[in-house]
Formats: structure tokens, C-alpha cells, sequence
């Protein structure tokens, strides 16, 4: 199988307003003319005319003040090295899942972990009890993607989603369809910024654009964030709390269906050509467990008795024999956060070690 990677997160989040307390505001009409050592000397999109084109299209259909979008868009900046991130990965590499598993699954995010799990228990509790969510799956989504806040990105967002709106690389096999996609954030981002009154040069996050403990995308931030801590507006940046509920609200979203395992152990014992099947949907669940079994994967006993889909999902380990499992639809549903079942286990392995370092 070829696991799809998505070098940015694929996340999250629902109206309301960000935080204060973490991103400063100012007028509307002073939103320009700010400079920056991580941007100073880059080029400003003010002298693009595809880019102020954009502007008034979007001012014009989401009723935003046109000078205010004019003079945010023209004032971001391009950022060289974004670009070159968000290029997939040089072919012939092989994929080791032991060593993306060492990555996050480790003595210092799983301290941080148990750490961040004592303070909010009690909320993780309530998320859990109130989505379905268990809190070992919040626990691994924050720590894989900040380690818990400590590492929330530094890129201005506006830079960022400016430089992949108007100068994605066109060496990316699907620029056409990622190109659109970072100018519907773009539109996201600036409506949010103007809904609340915020500076949109003030949010640091991710190359791509993603803010916050979660790192939510904008239009995820507008879809699925929630106001956890109950404080009258949602904030990823400041609040733990609106982050494990926002998490919560975005897997529910996703189809995570509660009480429903992530993955069952399997082994093959097919051809060949039967597990080159089995792999041809690549991780989305197609097949009964009865199926699955006719073409060769022997599941567990608790895989071999689950009434619905499964995946067959296999993770390279370099030069090594592949590792597999048979993936549910809570599986998939992780992977719509990013899409790369090695980001998955991840974040199933980094939850179950936190899990168990509490116990001890």
C-alpha cells in the first residue's frame, strides 16, 4: 500500500471568537503596514494584481470591508521557504514506520503527556463523555501535533496562506487542486479575522497555515471549534481546554463512531495478488471481516467478529517486512485529521503509552 501523507494537517474547528488573551486586536483599518524580522525583505503581494484581484472578489461575496482585505492581503508577504515544504517527500526513500514511531512515541512527549492528562482530566472525561471520544485519542492528537502547546508553529499565518494561495509550487503533482484549496483558507482566515476584530499579522502557526494546540486549518477553526472552558469565545491558542473539545467536535464530525475499537491485529496468509487486493482501497474500509479473511488476512478474534468495514493498512519499515492491521472506521476517521495511517498509529500508540504511563 501507499499510505497518503499530507504534510499538513487536515483539522479542524466552529464559530466563535479567538482569544484575546492570545492574539492582540486593532482596528480594521490599521491592519497594514507592520513589518517583521522573519518577513523583512520578502516580497509584499501589494504589487500582485492577481492577488488584490482576490481581494475584491472575496470582499465582494463575503460583504468584508474591501480596503481592509486589500490592505491585509497586499501587506503579506511571500515566504520562500514555504513553498519548498509543502513538496512531497524525494521518491525512492523508503518508509520506516519504527522510525516515524520513534518520532513521537518517546520519554519526553509521553511525560509531557501523562502531565497534560493529570491537569485535565476532568475535561478530557467530559469530552469523552460527551462525544464519544476516548481521551487517550485527544491526549495523542495534541501531543503528536504540539506536544501538548509547546510547539504551535512560528510562520504568520497570513504569510503563509498568502505565499500557498498565489505561489504554490507548480511541481506538486496536484497544484491545481491544492492551490484552490489554500485560497479557500486564505477566504476562511481573513473572514474570522474580520468577524473578530482581529489582527490577522498577529496568529503564528504551522507552513501551512494550521493554528493552534490542535492546529486547525481556518475553515475547520469556522466548522468545528468549541467553546469548552465556557468562557464565551474559543480559543485554540490559549486554552487547553477549548482544544481537547474542539479535537472531540472534529472526530465527531469525521465520523467517529463511539465505543468502536481504531484496529484489530491481522496476518496474512494469502497470495500475493490477494493481499495486492486487500490493499487496493488503500486505507479506507472496504471490506467485511469475512471477506477480508477469504482473501487470506487472518484477523484477531475480537477483528474476525466486528460487524463492520475494515481496511487492510500497511506500514513499511524500511527494509524490513511491512507491519499490518486491519483498520476500522474510527481508523479512517484519524486520518481525516491528517491523512497518513503512520500519523494514525501514531497517535493510537502515543495515547495507549500515555494511557499506561498514568497506571504506573
Amino acid at each position: 500500500m501507499k499510505p497518503r501523507i499530507l504534510s499538513f494537517a487536515l483539522l479542524l474547528v466552529a464559530a466563535g471568537a479567538l482569544s484575546t488573551a492570545s492574539i492582540a486586536k486593532t482596528p480594521a483599518k490599521k491592519a497594514a503596514a507592520r513589518s517583521s524580522a522573519a518577513t523583512q525583505g520578502s516580497t509584499p503581494y501589494a504589487s500582485r494584481e492577481d492577488a488584490l484581484r482576490f481581494a475584491d472578489d472575496l470582499a465582494q461575496r463575503r460583504d468584508l470591508d474591501r480596503e481592509w482585505v486589500r490592505q491585509a492581503i497586499g501587506q503579506a508577504r511571500f515566504l520562500a521557504q514555504v513553498p519548498r515544504l509543502v513538496l512531497p517527500p524525494a521518491k525512492g526513500a523508503a518508509k520506516n514506520w519504527q522510525a516515524y514511531r520513534a518520532r513521537f512515541i518517546e520519554p519526553v512527549r509521553i511525560r509531557a503527556g501523562v502531565r497534560f492528562w493529570q491537569a485535565h482530566a476532568d475535561t478530557l472525561a467530559r469530552a469523552e463523555r460527551e462525544y464519544g471520544v476516548p481521551a487517550e485519542i485527544i491526549v495523542g492528537i495534541l501531543g503528536v501535533e504540539t506536544l501538548y502547546g509547546q510547539q504551535m508553529g512560528n510562520f504568520r499565518v497570513m504569510d503563509a496562506l498568502a505565499t500557498l494561495a498565489f505561489d504554490f509550487p507548480e511541481a506538486h503533482p496536484r497544484a491545481a487542486e491544492r492551490t484552490a484549496f489554500f485560497r479557500r483558507e486564505l477566504e476562511q482566515f481573513l473572514s474570522l479575522m474580520h468577524r473578530t476584530g482581529t489582527d490577522p499579522f498577529t496568529p503564528r502557526g504551522s507552513f501551512a497555515g494550521a493554528m493552534g494546540w490542535p492546529q486547525f486549518m481556518p475553515s475547520s477553526w469556522s466548522r468545528h471549534a468549541v467553546d469548552f472552558d465556557g468562557d464565551g469565545r474559543v480559543d485554540l491558542f490559549a486554552s487547553p481546554q477549548d482544544a481537547i473539545g474542539s479535537v472531540a467536535s472534529y472526530f465527531i464530525a469525521h465520523g467517529w463512531q463511539p465505543g468502536m475499537p481504531t484496529h484489530f491485529g491481522v496476518r496474512l496468509e494469502g497470495t500475493a495478488a490477494q493481499t495486492e487486493e486487500l490493499l487496493l482501497p488503500d486505507i479506507l474500509p472496504s471490506f467485511s471481516a469475512a471477506a477480508m479473511q477469504a482473501r487470506g488476512a487472518v484477523l484477531d478474534e475480537a477483528g474476525a467478529r466486528h460487524a463492520g468495514p475494515l481496511a487492510l493498512v500497511e506500514l513499511q519499515n524500511g527494509d524490513n517486512p511491512p507491519s499490518y492491521v486491519a483498520g476500522t472506521e474510527n481508523f479512517y476517521a484519524i486520518t481525516r485529521y491528517n491523512w497518513s495511517s503512520y500519523y494514525a498509529m501514531a497517535v493510537i500508540g502515543l495515547g495507549q503509552a500515555v494511557a499506561a504511563a498514568r497506571e504506573r
